[in-house]
């Protein structure tokens, strides 16, 4: 399976925004990465730029690659919603952001390892298929023969957040996708209306 595997700090720092969570090197470096570093004279950004690179930043923090991402873009073109906003909620809803969202892995690539090798079930089936978009009322889980992996209790015990649009029940480690979130549930510093200009091209 395809996946960037390149330096997350340069990448962050391309966007100023710890797209991969909290970067101590991005707080450090907090301009973009080239030969001359801060003092390189950076021109204007034409409109297009603007829009790529929001498109980038949207791809690179949830790990989708450009024909998994315009699928879902056409996906949401085809929905009652607001194209832009039903982009991020495709997005939200796959499985391996899901696994993130519980709080079973702290990055989306270890929520996607998790899930690509089989710890995951949905509704008691293993799925295997990071990209398996999720419907209110699926039950999430941990596998009964992965419960007790390291990785998985460490994660947990981190304490993250739960989001509003999912709960979860550490005795049973079950976790149920209660309704598709709306944008302003949406934590991601992403800018879905440039995508949608510069899909509509």
């Amino acid at each position: 399976m395809a996946r960037y595997i390149g330096p997350k700090t340069k990448i962050a720092r391309k966007f100023s925004d710890p797209i991969f969570g909290p970067d101590k090197y991005l707080q450090k470096k907090n301009y973009p990465p080239g030969q001359h570093g801060v003092d390189k004279r950076r021109g204007k950004k034409s409109e297009y730029a603007i829009q790529l690179s929001e498109k980038q930043k949207a791809k690179y923090t949830y790990g989708i690659l450009e024909k998994q991402f315009y699928n879902l873009f056409v996906k949401a073109t085809k929905s009652k919603m607001v194209t832009g906003e039903a982009l991020l909620m495709y997005c939200e809803s796959r499985l391996d952001n899901t696994v993130f969202r519980l709080g079973l892995s702290r990055t989306r690539s270890g929520a996607r390892q998790l899930v690509s090798h089989k710890h995951v079930t949905v509704n008691g089936e293993i799925v295997n298929i990071p990209s398996y978009l999720l419907k209110p009322g699926d039950i999430v889980s941990i596998r009964e023969k992965s419960k007790s992996l390291e990785s998985i209790a460490e994660s947990l015990a981190f304490n993250k957040e739960m989001t509003e649009w999912l709960e979860w029940d550490n005795a049973s480690m079950k976790g149920k996708f209660l309704s598709s979130p709306i944008r302003e549930q949406i934590p991601e510093n992403i800018k879905e209306q440039l995508i949608v200009e510069l899909y509509s091209k």
